[in-house]
């Protein structure tokens, strides 16, 4: 199983980016997914998460900003980042809850990580 995130950039504050990640291997189900974050000299943060049947929760601080989607069909999740700002600058990861045909358990599986520069 390979969870692949993707869409980050350089961007200005105030602008939008919209960040993917897909989930590729012997899967058969996808539970819940997420997105993390880390900043530079700081720990890893939760930005939010989303169910299979698509209940969204977010931090304090990117709630109203940014949204969290998935299309179950693509096995991808979406996170649509809205007026930007240089303190969400970090390196954002998506993680997923996932059962596969040889594992009669779910599993935390990790993407690469895809680094969001904001500038003010």
């Amino acid at each position: 199983v390979q969870l692949q995130a993707s869409g980050g950039g350089l961007v200005q504050a105030g602008e939008s980016l919209r960040l993917s990640c897909a989930a590729s291997g012997s899967i058969t189900v996808i539970n819940v997914m997420g997105w993390y974050r880390q900043a530079p000299g700081k720990q890893r943060e939760l930005v939010g998460t989303i169910t299979s049947g698509g209940g969204t929760d977010y931090a304090d601080s990117v709630k109203s900003r940014f949204t969290i989607s998935r299309d179950n069909a693509k096995k991808t999740m979406y996170l649509q980042m809205n007026s930007l700002k240089p303190e969400d600058t970090a390196v954002y990861y998506c993680n997923a809850e996932i059962l596969t045909y040889d594992t009669p358990y779910y599993r935390t599986y990790w993407g690469q990580g895809t680094l969001v520069t904001v500038s003010s």
